[in-house]
């Protein structure tokens, strides 16, 4: 079975509390705080597969979680970091945001790229120790780490993509000019999935992909090969095969433009992409009215034309060198750009809070002030100075102020609550 999108779900670890403690020992006086750092959250990471070249593996797992970042403890001690988790893709894999569709990734370049960084780990009390506060019963919650629903798009890394109808012989040249060894019968749809091979001529090698299944209507969703043409999206060239024989199909000519309008109404830049005609099956033979159809019609659009025969090899060697050729005088192979999203639009989006009123009670909510609330020791005064402040200069106040809370009114802070006072 063959797999090349899916969406998962992938969530960085949690950074550990920070721990309240006083040191307490024998003969010492004053110990003063001691409490421990929380551990940092691990990441999610991905990294290329060089082996594979389908997503098969997230069929049945959908949820990639790191691990938690350990709370301080007592005497300075540090929590232990969580583990990070690394996820295998097969090269070519493209990385997008599920709900707006933008490209974070192009994991073509063979690098692992970190997509979920951990939570920091909280501060224990020691950092809150000042001449004036020498006893601080507060210490900081753990940051949440981050966390995305993702798309995973397989976008195959060839240089040159075979295309044309089921059944004029893509798999047969295939493993007659690579090592590939695809599945070849005589009947449509023969190949399910798409095949890479590697070819070599002289001292030049380059990626052939196979790509199953186009026939008419393909990009309105006919047959496999709506698919699987986004794996030609990267191919630096074209090489449409067909069959000029006329032993499937009774209009060789007709077919290669009934392709050619599939890959334009896919994708308009793809139909642009340079292509070569290449006239399988010259050893059954061919009618001419036919080939000259076709000679008018790669005139016409600037197409090289070649004919051979993935039987007995015929012209095979010629069509290798033109490939070779044409090769180098184009543009690598493209890499997809990352579309980043409004700068700081995660800060901003952090700072946001909203207030509702439920039965006469002012609810306040936002994402920064649930990690507010987790850090503040209600029961220590300074700590609840701490949380007053916080709440003016945030603008928690003046929202509150905005939503015409009156002196006395009840204040609901994810499940703290106060009388509000002018």
């Amino acid at each position: 079975m063959f797999l090349d999108k899916v969406d998962i779900y992938i969530k960085a670890g949690n950074g550990g509390n920070g721990c309240v403690s006083f040191r307490r020992e024998k003969y010492v006086s004053h110990g003063g705080p001691d409490g421990g750092d929380g551990g940092k959250g691990g990441d999610v990471i991905f990294v290329i597969d060089e082996g594979s070249n389908t997503l098969l593996d997230f069929k049945y797992r959908r949820k990639f979680i790191a691990d938690n970042g350990a709370d301080g403890m007592k005497r300075k001690f540090h929590g232990i970091n969580g583990g990070d988790i690394s996820i295998p893709v097969p090269p070519g894999t493209v990385i997008r945001d599920k709900e707006s569709g933008m490209i974070i990734k192009d994991m073509s370049d063979n690098q692992p790229f970190t997509i979920a960084k951990g939570g920091k780990g909280g501060w224990g009390n020691t950092h809150f120790a000042t001449p004036t506060r020498q006893t601080p019963r507060f210490a900081k919650s753990g940051l949440p780490g981050d966390e995305k629903h993702l798309t995973l798009e397989l976008k195959m890394l060839a240089d040159v993509g075979l295309i044309g109808f089921p059944n004029v012989g893509k798999s047969t040249l295939l493993s007659l000019i690579s090592s590939a060894k695809p599945k070849i019968a005589n009947y449509h749809f023969t190949t399910l999935s798409p095949n890479l091979g590697v070819v070599k001529i002289y001292d030049e090698t380059f990626v052939v992909a196979d790509i199953p299944g186009l026939i008419e209507g393909a990009a309105e969703g006919a047959g496999l090969g709506h698919d699987f043409l986004r794996h030609i999206d990267r191919c630096r060239l074209i090489v449409h095969l067909f069959d000029i024989s006329a032993s499937e199909r009774e209009n060789p000519s007709d077919d290669i433009k009934k392709i050619n309008s599939e890959l334009k109404k896919y994708s308009p830049e793809l139909a642009t992409r340079p292509q070569i005609l290449v006239g399988n099956k010259i050893d059954i033979g061919y009618d001419k009215e036919h080939m000259n159809k076709i000679k008018a019609y790669a005139k016409r659009k600037g197409y090289d034309l070649y004919l051979v025969s993935g039987v007995t090899g015929d012209g095979v060697d010629g069509l290798l060198k033109a490939i070779s050729t044409k090769l180098k005088e184009l543009p690598p192979l493209i890499k997809y750009e990352s579309e980043k999203m409004e700068d700081n639009f995660e800060e901003k989006k952090n700072r946001e809070v909203t207030v509702t009123v439920t039965n006469g009670v002012y609810v306040v909510t936002g994402d920064w002030l649930k990690k507010v609330v987790n850090s503040v020791n209600f029961d220590d005064n300074e700590s609840l100075q701490y949380f007053q402040r916080i709440l003016r200069n945030s603008g928690v106040i003046a929202a509150l102020e905005n939503a015409g809370i009156d002196e006395g009114d009840t204040v609901d802070i994810y499940g703290v609550e106060f009388d509000f006072l002018f």
